[in-house]
């Protein structure tokens, strides 16, 4: 009996925004029979898999993971290649329109605006968490910056690009680390006010960007991680704000540095999925 047919199989998927997302996606994936080696990439936002028998696997494949909240666009099979066809393209590009693109610089304008605008006031209010925070700002600007620039770029390249975005961002976050870790040993407590203020500030700057991209969220994958990042930071200035809180109530500066460090360390997280996830996508290009 011949051996079932099998082919690579990619997919841009649609609703990723952190490496628990990644593995979700990868472990319904692998329960549908004939279906290995998957991977998913956080930095690409594409997902690679091997399948038997793709007309019968590729609907239950689809509807398993379709069913957890993501959406997915088949980009090619392994034979299209051999056709000379570019299986590296985003394949609908329709909700690429000039209010998409304003959106996206709006939110850029706004991440890297009050990015450092709270970099000086983490300064003035003597606060690690505010600058953690605004280092978190930094980051989402240049994710929404690569979202914007990056629409139609193939594998290698987006890879490249993120590659780059990672190995930044990294060095920022340990930047912060290192800053907290220093505080640790110097007696000093931030103002609680100005704490307070600026991240209050930076609550509202969140909610705008997740605003002005609700119309959006639907549309491509770097658009929807850029409207989920919006609205989970949002959240994380509210912990900034309750941090200000405790640092007047207890007149110490440790809530300042446990939200900095936890902000820090959620960042250096993403960002190395994102240098490790790169990496790889630049190699299975060069593969190919």
């Amino acid at each position: 009996m011949a051996a079932a047919a099998t082919d690579t199989i990619r997919y841009q998927v649609t609703g990723m925004d952190c490496s628990s997302c990644a593995a979700k996606i990868e472990g319904a994936a692998r329960k549908v029979e004939g279906v290995a080696d998957v991977k998913v990439s956080i930095a690409s936002q594409v997902m690679t898999l091997e399948v038997d028998e793709p007309a019968a696997r590729l609907p239950l494949l689809e509807s398993a993971i379709t069913g957890l909240g993501y959406q997915l666009d088949r980009i090619g099979a392994s034979r299209d290649i051999a056709d000379g066809d570019d299986d590296d393209r985003i394949p609908d590009l329709s909700h690429v329109t000039p209010a998409y693109k304003r959106a996206l610089w709006i939110v850029v304008l706004l991440n890297v605006g009050y990015g450092v605008v709270e970099i000086v006031g983490s300064f003035l209010a003597g606060s690690q968490a505010l600058q953690a925070d605004a280092l978190d700002f930094l980051g989402d600007g240049m994710i929404s910056f690569l979202g914007l620039v990056a629409v139609g770029w193939g594998l290698a390249a987006r890879a490249k690009a993120a590659l780059l975005q990672g190995v930044f961002l990294g060095l920022l976050g340990l930047g912060v680390v290192a800053s907290t870790i220093y505080r640790v040993f110097i007696e000093h407590q931030p103002e609680s006010v100005l704490m307070g203020g600026f991240a209050l500030v930076a609550f509202v700057v969140n909610v705008l960007a997740a605003v002005v991209l609700i119309p959006h969220r639907k549309g491509d994958a770097n658009m929807r991680a850029v409207w989920l990042f919006s609205r989970n930071d949002a959240i994380g200035n509210l912990a900034v704000v309750a941090a200000a809180g405790l640092v007047w109530w207890t007149g110490t500066q440790w809530p300042d540095l446990v939200v900095a460090f936890a902000v820090a360390g959620l960042f250096l997280q993403s960002a190395w999925s994102i240098i490790r996830d790169a990496r790889q996508d630049l190699s299975a290009a060069r593969d190919r």
